[in-house]
């Protein structure tokens, strides 16, 4: 069975892009055949991958829109094992054009469903609550929330839990999600005392592992690679291949 993993949240700059494709880069390391799919209109992750969306002429929004078959959209990226379904401008369309349709939070989820040729599918969220994003959790096995120990990111929090609710309510009785921590610095000291109270409120919802900071993750973004590729033996790629097995664990689990 296919993994379906969802990497969301409402606030941006939490390293929700950077998380898709590091985890990405960790699973095809390992040998798992890896479909990320860009749900973003600004196509971060498409970016990331080395691919500028302006030369994107068939995205993830035809997919949405036509109902094209993902696979047919995919493409094959320069790491082995590791397929990317890219994004563009058009995903703005598709935000505003999905909820007119009949059961427009199930498209994704109907679209994905018969994909049996990868182990896990990454599906890289906008930062907004809106249709797109309401479409990857109703079709995700798992969501990961990426969270600064910062009051702006944490305080998002409520609304991440309060639109899980709702898709287990309404589209998706099965969703678990995991909070991870991310751009964490172990020198501030509000950091420590946040990723504590974390911790404290949510219990297990917490990852064990930790993403700290690291400008290595930026450099691989700009060389168009997950970090674990661009550079192997950092502290952030050693952290995400830790990350990648923690969610193979728990999801063995359930």
């Amino acid at each position: 069975m296919t993994n379906i993993i969802a990497i969301a949240s409402e606030k941006g700059g939490v390293s929700k892009t950077t998380t898709a494709i590091s985890l990405g880069g960790a699973l095809a390391e390992i040998g798992q055949d890896v479909l990320m799919i860009d749900l973003d209109p600004q196509a971060s992750l498409t970016l990331s991958l080395g691919i500028p969306p302006h030369t994107v002429r068939r995205s993830i929004a035809d997919v949405l829109i036509n109902s094209i078959s993902p696979v047919g959209v995919s493409r094959e990226t320069s790491i082995a094992g590791l397929d990317l379904l890219p994004s563009n401008a058009e995903m703005l369309m598709a935000e505003r054009f999905l909820p007119i349709r009949k059961d427009y939070k199930l498209i994704l989820r109907n679209l994905l469903r018969d994909i049996q040729i990868y182990d896990a599918i990454i599906l890289d969220c906008p930062p907004a609550l809106g249709a797109i994003t309401q479409n990857a959790l109703a079709a995700a096995n798992l969501l990961v929330i990426p969270t600064v120990p910062e009051y702006l990111s944490v305080y998002t929090l409520r609304s991440m839990l309060g639109v899980v609710r709702s898709t287990r309510a309404n589209s998706n009785p099965h969703l678990n999600y995991r909070i991870l921590i991310s751009m964490f610095d172990q020198r501030i000291g509000s950091h420590l005392n946040l990723s504590e109270q974390l911790r404290n409120t949510f219990k297990q919802a917490v990852c064990d592992t930790v993403i700290q900071v690291d400008t290595r993750l930026r450099d691989a973004a700009v060389a168009g690679m997950p970090v674990t590729h661009f550079a192997a033996n950092t502290r952030s790629a050693q952290q995400y291949r830790a990350l990648a097995q923690e969610l193979i664990q728990y999801g063995r689990s359930e």
